[in-house]
């Protein structure tokens, strides 16, 4: 009895503390789900079996920018209460703001691409449904998935989190079946390129991994947090909670984008195996080099990435239409909008892991216009007061966006220079 006592006094305290910090805990998790969405099925994939393990070190690189800008923007919305397409709004000259919109609106219909087409070619490797059709079911369950939020943030915020969870399984268990080089992995680290092809998809890994549309979601999510967090102690502690948040979530998002290119390297990279650098192919070759049990986790996976981040996504472009131009559309009529794109695609037959890479293309194009703005409004003492940016974030942050932008800009010059 005094043992069974002891327990409980010791149990007790840490139940308090977790009951404490845990409702800061979630926001992360959400925006996450975009870095793990079938655009970085695509690129990663594509990129592991054409290239093997060279392009590595661009997803590493992309996954510690990501970190750095989710936290920015996860502060922006706590110490704030405000957005940042509120906060640009605000503080921007009205064409530029409007102008900030329309191109973010764009992106959401380069996301919803990437999202509906691979949620229809998971239900098609799974089931067997026409890709249309599939298109159609993933953006009813989106939508489905969406009312959650109307039911309250932590439900919505939990069933993402659970998605998140089926995703990294089924990709942990692909990479412990394939194996990996660790030698090859170790070589990947060193930043290379082999011609235009492999900078084409470092961009679009670039574009799958630091998401424009989640840099405004997760101040948005944060957001809702501010006034519980009006007390400079409390604020400490939220901001602190926060940063675990998304190192956690996005570390998760990390390992499984790393996952996907060491599988694809690993099984597929010289093996002469055909369609590997499409993701039915990909299914294909998991079947052909594993077991059906690997097919099996991979689509699985790709249907719970297609299912939350089209969720997900739609969330976020309301968020930038109310942010920028304070107005709204029913979430119904935007769900019909933004998946116009990837329909025509879909019944169009055009090649669906294509499509998928040319839209994270484009999302890379979109990040300066997001990240840009919250460097610029986190470093200013006069929004974010005490929690300001320090020198050297924001000298990282900068970094970041200047690297993004350069192999934007190096990619269009090799281009047209080729053609």
């Amino acid at each position: 009895m005094v043992v069974l006592d002891s327990a409980v006094e010791l149990v007790q305290p840490l139940r308090r503390r977790v009951a404490r910090v845990a409702p800061w805990f979630g926001p992360a998790f959400v925006a996450a789900i975009a870095y793990a969405d079938p655009g970085n099925f695509a690129t990663n994939f594509s990129g592991g079996a054409v290239f093997g393990y060279q392009l590595v070190w661009v997803i590493v690189a992309a996954n510690l920018m990501a970190m750095l800008i989710q936290s920015l923007s996860a502060k922006l919305g706590l110490v704030t209460g405000r957005d940042l397409p509120e906060l640009c709004r605000e503080h921007l000259p009205r064409p530029v703001s409007r102008a900030l919109w329309v191109q973010a609106e764009l992106v959401a219909m380069a996301t919803d691409l990437a999202e509906i087409i691979g949620g229809a070619l998971a239900l098609s490797l799974l089931f067997g449904v026409p890709l249309p059709v599939g298109g159609l079911i993933t953006c009813v369950v989106a939508f489905a998935l969406l009312t959650l939020h109307q039911c309250g943030v932590r439900r919505f915020e939990t069933v993402i989190a659970g998605l998140l969870g089926v995703i990294l399984l089924g990709f942990l268990y692909d990479a412990l079946r394939a194996g990996t080089d660790a030698g090859a992995l170790a070589a990947g680290m060193v930043p290379s390129f082999s011609g235009t092809d492999s900078l084409l998809l470092a961009t679009g890994i670039l574009g799958a991994t630091v998401m424009p549309h989640v840099i405004y979601l997760h101040s948005a999510l944060t957001k809702s947090r501010a006034t519980a967090a009006a007390d400079p102690a409390q604020q400490r502690v939220a901001l602190r909670c926060q940063r675990v948040d998304t190192l956690v979530a996005l570390g998760l998002a990390g390992l499984v984008n790393l996952a996907m290119l060491m599988i694809a390297a690993r099984l597929f990279f010289g093996s002469g195996i055909p369609g590997t650098d499409s993701l039915e192919g990909i299914h294909a070759g998991l079947g052909l080099t594993l077991d059906g049990y690997a097919a099996l986790a991979f689509a699985i996976a790709l249907l719970a990435s297609g299912f939350a981040s089209s969720s997900v996504g739609t969330y976020a472009g309301q968020v930038v239409m109310q942010g920028f131009i304070g107005r709204s559309v029913p979430l119904s009529v935007r769900r019909l909008l933004t998946m116009a794109p990837a329909m025509v695609i879909l019944l169009a037959g055009a090649d669906p892991t294509t499509a998928l890479v040319w839209s994270q293309v484009v999302l890379s194009f979109g990040v300066p216009f997001a990240l840009i703005p919250l460097i610029w409004l986190t470093r200013r003492r006069d929004i974010v007061g005490a929690h300001v940016n320090r020198r050297i974030t924001t000298a990282g942050a900068s970094i970041a966006a200047g690297l993004i932008i350069a192999l934007n800009v190096f990619l269009l010059v090799r281009t047209f220079a080729v053609s």
